[in-house]
């Protein structure tokens, strides 16, 4: 004998229960708690106040603005409730909630939601209780109900009965890695605009293949980073490589300074330059549809060496006995400092690219003590190249001299800011790639 699985009880804590009255007893969450499919009570910690005038806030030790929820009243609400089960707070900074962690949150028997209000509670309350942090995203509400809703419904339509026909809480966006594909209703021709015609074609074979290409596409133009993880077919990919879109790759380009470096010791100069670095950061580039890769060094015998491995790989035996590495070294533009290189970037784009310097090394806070001197992350560096021509500058040796990184409107932090950080410079390339375009690919 089949038994179902247990449906969890949810227990809301919160300030203002009359704010759930409403969506609580409309639409399919009205039906599902007639039904017994939910079953929800509400707990508010105003009612364990042992304040004459009901007080569940103070103000915050240490001074600072707003008031923080005390943590007796709130206590006496949680310790309250006879099975708790899993209690989740309901806070900005905490786990994301996603469609995977809401199928583990609808195996639980009981669920404990606090909402929030004011700027938080008393941070004692997360060591006396287990209390899991959860965000709907990265904004900040009014306090924690609306964010406590959106966890109610998510799993509550994954209950059985809730959604009526059972495959329909799945079959949506997230629920298999995608977005959703678009969907079409009567009448057929709607101010000019036609559904569809496989949609009518009544092949279910088609109509699948097509629903399935268009989730693809919606995930690649609305939500790029979830393909990352999202499960692909071979024929997903080919629909990822036809679907045409924006490729902010196309504006960021390396450029690997040779001359002036960092040699140590407040010393600088220039280093040699290496067939390995160029090889692997122009293959980089071309991987990531990157635009030209510059090598710069103002040394005429390095510039020759650079010119004839260019020559093998572009238009000698090793450019027509391999065409991959023919068009990744087909990207390389040697310049003899770091102005020309600027100058044919500028020329390439009608305008000046922004340049954003590399660096293994950590900022002090006092040179660093304003907003827009901190260190960019790879997402700053994205939306540079959202907006126009981005030049990364890569330092060899020790790394870029002061008169380079002056130059830069912007330095990217380390690669491995928390642990060891001396990283070949075709590696650190490797990784700034995938960082800043990886999920555009």
């Amino acid at each position: 004998m089949r038994h179902s699985p247990p449906m969890p009880r949810f227990h809301l804590v919160t300030l203002f229960p009359e704010f759930f009255e409403s969506p609580l007893s409309t639409a399919l969450m009205g039906r599902a708690r007639e039904a017994g499919i939910v079953d929800c009570s509400l707990h508010d910690p105003r009612q364990f106040s042992t304040d004459k005038h009901r007080h569940v806030d103070d103000r915050p030790y240490g001074g600072g603005p707003g008031m923080v929820m005390q943590g007796e009243p709130l206590a006496r609400a949680l310790r309250s409730i006879e099975r708790p089960g899993r209690m989740l707070f309901m806070a900005p900074g905490g786990r994301p909630l996603t469609q995977d962690m809401v199928r583990e949150l609808a195996r639980e028997e009981d669920l404990t939601i606090i909402c929030g209000r004011y700027e938080g509670i008393d941070a004692r309350l997360l060591q006396l209780f287990p209390l899991e942090p959860v965000s709907v995203g990265d904004i900040v509400l009014n306090g924690g109900e609306s964010a406590a809703l959106s966890v109610l419904e998510a799993v509550a339509r994954l209950m059985p009965g809730f959604m009526g026909k059972e495959e329909s809480g799945e079959d949506e966006s997230f629920s298999h890695g995608l977005l959703e594909y678009p969907h079409y209703t009567r009448p057929e021709n709607f101010e000019g605009l036609q559904v569809p015609e496989v949609l009518q074609s009544g092949d279910h074979g088609r109509i699948a293949r097509w629903r399935r290409q268009e989730s693809v596409r919606a995930t690649l133009r609305m939500r790029p980073e979830m393909l990352n993880d999202a499960p692909l077919y071979r024929e997903d990919v080919q629909t990822l490589a036809e679907t045409p879109r924006e490729r902010p790759g196309r504006n960021l380009s390396f450029c690997l300074v040779h001359y002036p470096v960092s040699l140590g010791a407040k010393k600088t100069g220039a280093s040699s330059l290496t067939n390995l670095d160029i090889h692997d950061i122009a293959r980089i580039s071309r991987s990531y549809a990157m635009g030209f890769f510059y090598a710069v060094t103002p040394l005429r015998d390095q510039l020759r060496v650079l010119e004839e491995i260019l020559r093998h790989w572009t238009r000698g035996p090793g450019g027509i006995g391999n065409a991959d590495r023919a068009q990744a070294l087909g990207l390389v533009q040697p310049a003899t400092s770091l102005e020309e290189a600027v100058a044919h970037m500028t020329a390439q784009y009608g305008t000046r690219p922004r340049l954003v310097a590399s660096s293994a090394v950590w900022p002090d806070r006092g040179k660093a003590s304003q907003p827009e001197s901190m260190p960019m992350t790879p997402r700053d560096v994205r939306r540079w190249c959202d907006q126009g021509p981005v030049m990364l500058c890569l330092g060899t040796a020790q790394g870029l001299a002061p008169e380079v990184l002056e130059q830069c409107e912007g330095t990217l932090r380390p690669v491995r800011f928390l642990g060891y950080n001396h990283l070949s410079v075709r590696s650190a390339a490797a990784i700034l790639a995938d960082r800043i375009l990886g999920d555009y690919y």
